[in-house]
């Protein structure tokens, strides 16, 4: 929501009239589909109206780039697919392969930073990174292909 509407007021907004407009709508909702796509479209709509409210001001997207950006909800199964097969291949990476990804990554924390927790020198740290992230791409890229029959 932040991507379209880079005021976190506004944004929150957002979010809580998503929820309630959800619950409104709970009825018409059918069981066994797509909620993500049908909850992302709500808020797109919301998002849409703030921003038309807001034209003009300069923090805010033009409406019409907001819906280039929001036009299509996420495509969960691609997304879902390939986040399994990277927590697969994330754990399958030797365990301080594993702590320096997740340094970077979950804690954000640059090589310096991480170097200096984990008691090794920086070109380490970015040789252990570097590796680990070929071993991610490739090992995903494996995982997400289409299995061919034996």
């Amino acid at each position: 929501m932040l991507a379209l509407l880079p005021r976190p007021e506004l944004a929150d907004d957002v979010v809580q009239e998503t929820f309630v407009t959800a619950c409104q709508k709970a009825d018409p909702y059918t069981p066994g589909t797509n909620f993500r796509a049908w909850s992302y479209t709500i808020a797109r709509f919301k998002a849409l109206a703030v921003l038309r409210r807001h034209a003009g001001h300069p923090t805010l997207l033009d409406c019409d780039v907001a819906e280039l950006l929001a036009a299509d909800p996420v495509e969960d199964e691609r997304l879902d697919a390939r986040v399994a097969a990277l927590n697969h291949c994330v754990a399958q990476l030797a365990p301080s392969a594993r702590q320096v990804i997740t340094l970077r990554d979950a804690e954000e924390m640059g090589p310096t930073a991480i170097a200096t927790r984990i008691g090794w020198s920086i070109n380490a740290v970015n040789v252990a990174l570097s590796r680990a992230r070929d071993f991610l791409r490739r090992c995903t890229a494996e995982q997400l292909e289409p299995k061919r029959p034996a």
